[in-house]
């Protein structure tokens, strides 16, 4: 008997996704939970395992998009596990069998992170040809992009290498030598439209401050050790402007609001969106309840996110219901940046790169750590006096941390 595998609802108003990679192959048999493939929606990546035991026959091809409910494979549950013969092997062959398999089993697809199967989806390359350099014989996305580096043809060939006298070939140019057209992903697809409805359907102003980040780096450095070791989590800097922003938000409850229709409605919690940057785009994963945890708890919350959103495992509830974001571009290198409002959200802040500047402390040029800082606003909810005080008051949490109850 088959068994059919439809693609499962995997979150509200997510209609369709695009089977990014098979874990199996038609032919192949599978056991009860094992994975078979996943399935990237515009929010998050799925995995989909399989009901029961049998050869797995695959409908869909890697690439292609497929609706909720639809059927991608079929499971005969009537078949048994296949029986391999194998014959005594010489010892002479012991040795570099036994290598060969090891080197086979280190490319297996099965052990390829989502990150690196995908690279090598979209280069149509063989994992088995690339040097793998990771632990236990893993291939890392480095890997792949030092093979395709070493390998890249050069766009011009020397000249000085041709005999003298020998004309150049005409040859037309191959347009894929020039670019490179590729379907979006639906989170790419769903990051674009939702920046177009953002500045569409909201009255957008960005006001900037800057703060001195001497004192929190510190109470940082001095704390780090001690914390590290009761948490077993680093400290870092987004736990202080969480704590900062949930501060701010009570003084100035305008800004943790949200508009529908004709009505503004004002949130008495604080579920606070953290932006984590990913292969696939931009995600924001929700740390609820922010103003009642701990620099611990918000740490722990935030080191988990970062990683499962970067293994694609995050799931669709971890991305919905929050009420204001943080957007931290330093970590890139920004300098200044105007941030985007994530609607409904009334607002936005945006930090970015810490920089030693001259500036001036009580009469006296001194050289600081300095960071700018960006709030993204919705006009129509919030008043330019009140998206000021705001920030400054932010600015005002973060140069004297003590005051936001460090645990350690």
């Amino acid at each position: 008997m088959s068994i059919e595998v439809k693609i499962p609802p995997v979150g509200e108003s997510i209609e369709s996704g695009v089977i990014s990679v098979w874990h199996r192959k038609s032919g192949d048999f599978v056991e009860p939970g094992e994975t078979l493939l996943t399935l990237e929606t515009d929010k998050v990546s799925t995995e989909i395992t399989a009901e029961t035991a049998g050869v797995l026959e695959t409908r869909v091809n890697e690439g292609q998009e497929v609706k909720i409910g639809q059927v991608v494979a079929l499971i005969d549950d009537s078949a048994t596990v296949p029986t391999k013969k194998t014959k005594p092997a010489s010892p002479e062959a012991v040795a570099p069998a036994a290598s060969q398999a090891a080197e086979k089993t280190s490319r297996n697809a099965d052990l390829l992170s989502p990150a690196v199967r995908r690279l090598t989806n979209e280069e149509n390359l063989d994992p088995a040809k690339i040097t793998a350099t990771g632990k236990g014989g893993r291939l890392t996305k480095g890997d792949v992009l030092e093979h395709l580096k070493e390998n890249e043809r050069p766009r011009h060939a020397d000249e000085q290498e041709k005999p003298r006298g020998q004309k150049k070939p005409v040859v037309e140019p191959e347009s894929a030598d020039r670019f490179t057209r590729k379907k979006m992903s639906p989170l790419r697809r769903k990051i674009a439209a939702q920046l177009v409805i953002s500045q569409r359907s909201t009255a957008t102003l960005t006001t900037f401050n800057e703060c001195d980040m001497s004192e929190v780096m510190s109470l940082r450095k001095k704390a780090q050790e001690k914390f590290q070791a009761d948490h077993g989590v680093k400290l870092g800097f987004m736990s202080f402007f969480i704590k900062a922003t949930v501060e701010s938000l009570k003084f100035v409850p305008s800004i943790n609001s949200r508009i529908e229709g004709d009505d503004l409605i004002l949130n008495h919690y604080y579920d606070i969106g953290v932006a984590v940057g990913t292969e696939r785009g931009l995600v924001v994963p929700v740390v609820r309840d922010a103003d009642k945890k701990s620099f611990a708890d918000l740490e722990r919350d935030i080191a988990d996110f970062a990683l499962r959103a970067r293994e694609g495992k995050i799931k669709i509830e971890d991305l919905q219901g929050g009420i204001f974001t943080i957007s931290n571009g330093g970590v890139y290198g920004s300098l200044m940046g105007t941030p985007i409002l994530n609607p409904p959200q009334s607002g936005i802040l945006g930090m970015h790169a810490i920089k030693e500047r001259a500036v001036v402390v009580n009469g006296q040029v001194v050289v600081r750590p300095m960071m700018y800082l960006a709030l993204s606003y919705d006009h129509r909810a919030v008043d330019g006096k009140e998206a000021v005080t705001f920030l400054v008051k932010v600015r005002e949490a973060i140069e004297n941390p003590t005051a936001l109850l460090l645990e350690v």
